[in-house]
């Protein structure tokens, strides 16, 4: 009997137990799940790998400063209103009377938005520390609590009074409800208690702590379910050549977990399910390749997951979405471009709202999707598992901001070099390597595989799937979307480590700073920049146009070496072979390519948005490029030359013109957004989306137009107000507006005939020359009449009309003719 009456009187005073919860309440169930890492949908742990359910309780299993778990699905208002929060816990491991347990409250960064706070937020902490003291700040209870804290019961109370609140904190057992200690503050003020609440287990040394029957509730706490994140946390999917491929992100789940996930289309009034994958078990990911993908029309989707409860019960959870109808009938597509994810500007609210403006029909993050540092708490590289959850962590933060923008339109996302933990990546064909300048990849090989997992796998198939040393996977492919072909290249993976090739630097070795440097010396045999495999596939993709109007290159950064300004220190640095500017050999190799196929360039990585010409033997000879702003930039880069450049135009930025390179490559520069200022330092404060702005973060936009074959370029920054002008607030520069024959920029020396098309509009010219038997150029001409450019004298063949059809006719033997000189040739299909 007197068991009992304990257990009801825990009851009354905590009110920790509730059965049922109110509009304005929360109730962690952490009792009804298994032992997992994930603690829920309604959480956020920091760090990830830090925490788990054991045992129906949450758990932090690392003692270590500060690690928290913050509620997504209840914040504190403004309002001047009481609320109430109670938590169950325990002291594990050793004792360690400088560590604590508790709450925080009213935690929240510059942007009080409960996804930012959740990573930079700071809060009011109250709880009880080691030794046995109950604290609310900064003031302490004077009485110790006189038993061990195996099992203690904490409650939080905030009444307004007057200006201020009344905080009381107060400590029972956690078995009988025995009031253990109890400390009241009348100074806390309504700014403090408005943001978001976590618990908090807080240790220096081994001392950690569990959690339980965690409780928020009251007038002042606003509840909101749509905030919850997972179990399925986002999906990215590509449509090309009727093949739909989708990959879905999900958490760290539990070995007594479901282990798959279903794909459902929804036919008429009825969800069906076309696909069932495993999800796998480090990147968490299950991808689903649909062939004969229905391209005609929209089509609503859902990914479904069970997920069981320790008391047997399964629920199912939904993500929805829509693979929308190919716009092949569209006359402009809309590329959005995004480099460079810090998590200063997170969750991105203000470019997430103007790319939705924008609505465009492809998104594509070229790299940098991660940094090492973001989401807080460092890195963690082994062991593989805990390296695993470090990274998965900060990946989430992109689908988390991008999510509702990924799941209703084609994403491509590439990884570049933070994402797999460098500096910068040399990847010398995937060899192992000790530092990144050695060449090659210093995380294990399946961690490295588990990362392109996550951010590549929903590509379409790759052009060659081979992979490369160590077993790492490569991605490297083509998606054919709404008339636009495009080449997804890896333009790092094969790229070879300066380290022993060049001459020593004197400094860093991949940057260069003497300015007597001869560029000449640094293009050296042996040193590759896109690989022959890669070589390869774009001149096969430059040569083939059937269903295409257009073509554009995505790569992870620009091919030059652009910026010469380098950091807050403001480092000159005369070339830096991190860029691919270097090698000059394999970026002409590259440019030769891509020019055959009048193939448009867009990238990322230098945190500096620009429009290049690039040249390869003279200036403007080879294709536009345009290298895409950091969402969130960090680390400061500028072009600053000393002087203008070659053919600079009158009213044009002194920045503007031909210029050589750090290597010696031609570049004709139309716009460069740089900072304001050369920022005197690289740190810069979560939040403060101002200093964002004057970093020049932002995002691109490329519209091309496959009526009339123009190339519109557009570079917004961060703070832009689409709701004032959807064209104008733009950097200095853009928009800027291209031929697409532009990307093939070489001047003719001779011409070939006019060819007159009957019977077909916009067929596909291309030329061979029969010296070598070499495609000098493929491209889907406007209308029916096209006079080709060639490049010396000589005879050429002509295919012209619709490629892999017997429409396709061919004529040898054309001979080229001055370029004063004009003939026709009728060609009837």
């Amino acid at each position: 009997m007197r068991k009992t009456q304990l257990c009801l009187l825990a009851i009354c005073v905590l009110g920790i137990w509730q059965t049922t919860t109110q509009a304005d309440e929360f109730q962690s169930s952490w009792d009804k799940m298994p032992d997992r890492i994930w603690l829920g949908k309604e959480y956020w742990a920091g760090p990830l790998q830090d925490w788990c359910i054991s045992n129906g309780k949450a758990e932090c299993v690392k003692a270590a400063k500060n690690r928290k778990v913050d509620l997504l699905t209840c914040q504190l208002t403004s309002q001047k209103k009481k609320f109430t929060m109670t938590v169950r816990l325990g002291q594990l491991g050793n004792k360690d009377q400088n560590s604590w347990a508790g709450f925080s409250v009213g935690s929240k960064g510059l942007i009080n938005e409960y996804r930012h706070n959740a990573i930079w937020g700071k809060g009011l902490n109250a709880g009880v520390r080691g030794k046995g003291k109950l604290f609310i700040g900064q003031e302490t209870a004077k009485g110790n609590i006189k038993q061990a804290l195996s099992d203690i019961a904490l409650r939080l109370t905030a009444e307004p009074t007057g200006k201020f609140y009344k905080l009381m904190l107060s400590a029972h057992d956690g078995k009988t409800g025995k009031k253990l200690s109890h400390l009241e503050r009348n100074d806390i003020s309504n700014e403090q208690l408005s943001g978001n609440v976590a618990i908090v287990c807080d240790s220096a040394k081994r001392s950690r702590f569990w959690f339980s029957n965690w409780t928020v509730s009251g007038p002042k706490v606003s509840v909101n379910e749509k905030q919850a994140f997972g179990p399925i946390l986002f999906a990215q999917y590509t449509l090309s050549n009727n093949i739909m491929k989708m990959t879905a992100q999900m958490p760290p789940l539990g070995e007594k977990d479901n282990q798959t996930l279903c794909l459902q289309i929804k036919k008429p009034g009825k969800w069906k399910t076309i696909a069932e994958e495993k999800i796998d078990k480090l990147a968490r990911t299950a991808t689903f390749r649909i062939t004969n993908w229905n391209s005609s029309t929209a089509q609503p989707y859902r990914l479904v997951y069970s997920l069981k409860q320790s008391d047997g019960k399964v629920k199912e959870h939904y993500y929805t979405g829509t693979i929308r109808k190919e716009p092949v009938n569209k006359d402009t597509i809309t590329v959005a471009g995004f480099t460079g994810n810090k998590d200063y500007g997170f969750p991105n609210i203000n470019i997430v709202k103007n790319v939705g403006i924008h609505d465009p029909d492809v998104l594509f993050f070229s790299g940098d999707q991660i940094y090492e540092g973001v989401a807080r708490y460092g890195t963690q590289r082994r062991p593989l598992d805990k390296a695993c959850l470090d990274y998965l962590r900060k990946w989430y933060l992109l689908g988390w901001s991008f999510g509702d923008l990924m799941r209703d339109r084609p994403t491509v996302t590439i990884p570049d070099d933070h994402d797999v933990y460098h500096p910068n990546v040399f990847g010398a064909s995937g060899r192992k390597a000790k530092h990144f300048i050695d060449g090659g990849y210093t995380m294990p090989p399946e961690w490295v595989n588990m990362v392109q997992r996550t951010q590549s796998s929903h590509l379409p198939d790759p052009y060659d799937p081979s992979p490369i040393q160590q077993g790492i996977s490569v991605y490297y492919t083509n998606m054919n979307y709404g008339g636009i072909s495009f080449a997804i290249i890896e333009d790092r993976k094969f790229k070879s480590t300066p380290k022993g090739l060049v001459p020593p630097t004197g400094t860093r070795a991949d940057w260069v700073k003497d300015p007597s440097f001869d560029p000449k010396t640094a293009d050296v045999p042996g040193a590759v920049l896109l690989g022959e495999r890669q070589l390869k596939f774009l001149n096969a993709w430059a040569g083939d146009w059937r269903s295409v109007d257009m073509k554009v290159v995505l790569s992870q950064t620009v091919f030059a070496n652009m910026a010469n300004y380098h950091g807050g220190e403001k480092t000159f640095l005369v070339a830096d072979y991190d860029s691919n500017g270097w090698p000059q050999t394999g970026r002409k190799k590259a440019l030769q390519a891509i020019r055959k196929g009048f193939g448009f360039m867009l990238s990322g990585d230098q945190h500096l948005a620009s429009i290049f010409h690039h040249g390869i033997d003279d200036w403007c000879d080879a294709g536009f490029s345009m290298c895409v702003p950091s969402i969130a930039a960090g680390y400061p880069r500028a072009w600053l030359p000393e002087k203008q450049g070659k053919n600079y135009q009158q009213g044009m930025p002194d920045y503007t013109g031909g210029y050589k390179d750090g290597f010696g490559n031609l570049i004709t520069v139309w716009a460069v957004a740089n900072p304001t200022e050369l920022i005197s330092s690289n740190k810069t404060t979560p939040g403060d989306i101002k200093l964002l702005q004057d970093k020049a973060s932002g995002y691109g936009l490329v519209r091309f137009n496959k009526k009339t074959g123009k190339v519109t370029i557009e570079c917004w920054p961060i703070l832009a107000d689409l709701s004032k002008s959807k064209t104008k607030g733009q950097f200095p520069g853009w928009p800027m507006t291209i031929d697409m024959q532009d990307n093939y920029g070489k001047k003719p020396f001779a011409y070939l005939p006019t060819i007159e098309v009957k019977g077909m509009e916009n067929p596909v010219a291309q030329i061979i020359d029969e010296k070598n038997d070499e495609i000098v150029y493929t491209l889907r001409i406007r209308g029916t009449s096209f006079r080709p450019k060639v490049f010396r004298n000589g005879n050429y063949t002509i295919k012209v009309g619709r490629q892999g059809t017997e429409k396709m006719k061919t004529i040898k033997g054309v001979k080229s003719l001055p370029t004063d000189k004009k003939k026709t040739i009728q060609v009837n299909l």
